[in-house]
């Protein structure tokens, strides 16, 4: 087989870095905590209110010992669960005071530790380390990449109609909304094709297909409006939603807005999450008895860009 002296080579490697790794977990982190609590630790703090799953699909981590993991962390009042009101099997996780403070620990004991390994290196031994480490980053994200490619454009002729779509459909299977709710959006998206002007829709295709989308709309000559953010939910937790929210909000300082403001419903937890963490705050909220059996409370969030 002409590869296997690529396979050796990389094997080799393999063994070699896993004594690296191995002194990693000895020396550079407290003895509270293994290598992998600690990836684990900053994957929490960083995703703040990423879910189980999301962490332990990201780390290739085993699903029981995720579990312990996470219930030693609850128990030592280092991380919070919070059930998501959209999925009750899922679970928002956060760092508690007590955790945050562990997490800078680690990062402190971390930096002190790499440093204190490299220190024996010379600066051209040390540079061409790094330049290493930068080219298996690059290559392998190439990789990944391939696997599941990510697009946010701006729509074309057809996709309107299949954002509309994406939001019926969507909209009626998780949260019981009647077909008056896609009439609301299909007319929405009807008047913004007679006027974009001032705007744009932007849509999220995942490997070439459809999964999300976003729009700004002129109010006035100084306020936008955000509308049509919506993501499969099977795509969540992949940070397609960041982008599309960070596209849209990009235009509007394009565009000289100064202020953006946008509606939803109490229930969109996980919209409800990305508007807290762009600063959008919570200004209105009025009954809405249109859309579902249940009664909703919409909520208008607002942005000040300046």
């Amino acid at each position: 087989m002409e590869s296997i002296q690529y396979v050796e080579k990389i094997r080799k490697f393999n063994r070699s870095y896993a004594n690296v790794l191995g002194k990693i977990d000895q020396q550079i982190y407290n003895q509270a905590f293994s290598l992998t609590e600690a990836r684990v630790i900053t994957e929490i703090h960083h995703g703040n209110g990423c879910t189980a799953t999301e962490v332990r699909e990201k780390l290739g981590i085993d699903r029981g010992y995720m579990s312990r993991m996470l219930q030693r962390f609850e128990d030592e009042n280092i991380i919070l669960k919070k059930q998501s009101s959209e999925d009750k099997r899922q679970y928002a996780l956060f760092l508690t005071k007590d955790g945050e403070n562990i997490y800078e620990d680690l990062v402190e004991h971390a930096r002190r530790g790499v440093d204190n390994m490299i220190k024996p290196l010379s600066k051209n031994d040390l540079s061409r380390l790094v330049a290493a480490m930068e080219t298996i980053e690059s290559v392998y994200s190439k990789e990944c990449s391939s696997a599941s490619e990510v697009l946010i454009r701006p729509f074309q002729s057809g996709d309107a109609g299949y954002v509309a779509h994406l939001h019926g459909r969507i909209y009626d299977k998780t949260y019981k909304f009647g077909q008056i709710f896609e009439y609301y959006v299909m007319k929405g998206l009807a008047d913004f094709m007679i006027d974009p002007e001032g705007g744009e829709l932007w849509v999220a295709e995942v490997n070439g297909g459809i999964v999300g989308s976003i729009a700004i709309t002129k109010s006035s000559d100084t306020v936008a409006q955000l509308r049509w953010f919506i993501l499969d939910e099977s795509f969540q937790g992949r940070g397609i939603g960041k982008k599309l929210i960070e596209t849209a909000l990009s235009f509007c300082r394009e565009k000289n807005y100064a202020h953006v403001f946008l509606w939803t419903v109490s229930t969109l937890e996980s919209a409800r999450y990305i508007y807290r963490k762009y600063n959008f705050k919570l200004t209105e909220e009025k009954p809405n008895d249109e859309w579902s059996a249940t009664k909703l409370i919409e909520e208008r969030w607002d942005l000040d860009l300046h």
